[in-house]
C-alpha cells in the first residue's frame, strides 16, 4: 500500500523514480479508506533528505500512511526556504486539537548543548506532552531519544570522548518482542553522534525495555512497557552515502574526524559504502508501524485514545 504525501513534495519525485509506492493527493481522493495519520516533526535542517529517507522507510508496509510533516515555530532553520515550510509544514498550533495514530520525531545536530539550552526546548517538551495525548506511539530518532528519555524518564546523556560515527553491529536483547519481528539476532544501525546515555540510569528504569543494544554504541532501541514512547538512538533511515556527507562536509570545513567506523570498503572513502543496514530499517518502521500503531488505532481516532500506560488495543479495522 501506498504512503500519501503532496503531489508537489520534492520527495514524490525521487521515490517515484526509485518504484516505491507513492499516493498523490489527488488520487487518494478516489480511495474509501482511512490511512493512518503520521505526523513527523522534522527537527534536521536538511528537511528535504530527511523527509525523503523516511517516507522511504514508511512505504515499505501494506498499511497506506497519511503524512503531516511539522516544524517548530519558535525556530526556523536556515537550510530551507520560508516558502518550504510555509508549502509543505504545519506547526504545533496548527494541529494541537488532532488525532494522529503515530508520531515520529527526528534527531537535530544540537546534541553538544545541554537539553535545556536548546532554542526550541520549550516547544519540544509541549510537542512531546501533545504526542502523549494525541497519537498512540511516538518513535524518537537519535538526539529526539535522548531528548524524550531525558523528559519522560530523567535519563541523563554524557559527552564521548570521540564521535560515535559509523555503522556498528547490534544485538536483541528480546527477540520475542514484537518490535523485533522479523530481525535477526545481530543487525546493522548507522550512528552519528557525540553524546550517549546514562546506560546505568536506564537499566533501572521500570519503565522502560531495552531491546537492542552494543558494546560500541550502548542502548540502541527502547520503548516503554506499553509500547506508547520508542527511542532509537541511531539513524536506520540513512541512505547509502548519508554519513559519507557528513564525512566529507565536516573535512570540507577543516574539521578533525576519523573515518565512519565499519563503513567504507577496506577503509577507503574513495570506495562506494556498502548498504548493509536498510533490511532491517524497514522491518524497524513497518513493524513499529503495525504492531504500535495499526493494531492499537480505532477506525474514529478521537474515540480510544487512553490515558498514557495502557493499550487503547481496539485494533478496529481502518476499512
Amino acid at each position: 500500500m501506498p504512503v500519501k504525501i503532496p503531489d508537489a513534495l520534492p520527495a514524490t519525485r525521487i521515490l517515484t523514480e526509485e518504484n516505491v509506492f507513492v499516493m498523490t493527493e489527488k488520487r487518494s481522493l478516489t480511495q474509501d479508506i482511512r490511512p493512518l495519520r503520521i505526523a513527523i516533526v522534522n527537527l534536521m535542517p536538511t528537511k528535504e533528505k530527511t523527509e525523503t529517507q523516511l517516507l522511504r522507510m514508511i512505504s515499505n508496509s501494506p498499511l497506506q500512511v497519511e503524512i503531516t510533516l511539522l516544524r517548530t515555530g519558535t525556530y526556523e532553520g536556515t537550510h530551507v526556504s520560508t516558502d518550504y515550510l510555509d508549502t509543505f509544514y504545519r506547526t504545533l498550533e496548527d494541529v494541537e486539537n488532532e488525532f494522529f495514530d503515530g508520531v515520529i520525531i527526528t534527531g537535530a545536530p544540537v546534541e553538544k548543548l545541554d537539553f535545556t539550552d536548546v532554542l526550541y526546548w520549550e516547544e519540544l517538551t509541549r510537542i512531546m506532552d501533545w504526542t502523549d495525548r494525541r497519537a498512540f506511539s511516538t518513535l524518537h530518532i537519535c538526539w529526539a531519544a535522548q531528548a524524550g528519555l531525558y523528559y519522560h524518564y530523567g535519563i541523563e546523556k554524557h559527552p564521548l570522548p570521540q564521535k560515535l560515527f559509523g555503522v556498528f553491529e547490534t544485538g536483541l536483547t528480546d527477540r520475542r518482542d514484537r518490535l523485533l519481528c522479523g530481525f535477526d539476532d545481530t543487525f546493522i544501525v548507522p550512528m552519528s553522534r557525540h553524546t550517549a546515555l546514562d546506560e546505568e540510569a536506564l537499566a533501572k528504569c521500570d519503565e522502560l525495555t531495552v531491546l537492542a543494544t552494543s558494546p560500541e554504541t550502548g542502548a540502541a532501541l527502547v520503548r516503554s512497557k506499553d509500547g506508547r514512547r520508542v527511542f532509537a538512538t541511531g539513524h536506520s533511515e540513512y541512505d547509502r552515502d548519508s554519513l559519507a556527507h557528513e564525512y566529507y562536509r565536516d573535512i570540507g570545513k577543516g574539521m578533525q574526524i576519523d573515518l565512519p567506523e565499519h563503513y567504507f570498503p577496506g577503509d577507503n572513502p574513495e570506495l562506494s559504502p556498502r548498504m548493509n543496514w536498510h533490511a532491517h530499517a524497514s522491518l524497524l518502521f513497518s513493524n513499529w508501524l503495525n504492531y504500535f500503531v495499526y493494531q492499537e488505532t480505532p477506525f474514529e481516532l478521537s474515540k480510544g485514545l487512553s490515558p498514557l500506560g495502557t493499550h487503547p488495543g481496539s485494533g478496529l479495522p481502518k476499512a
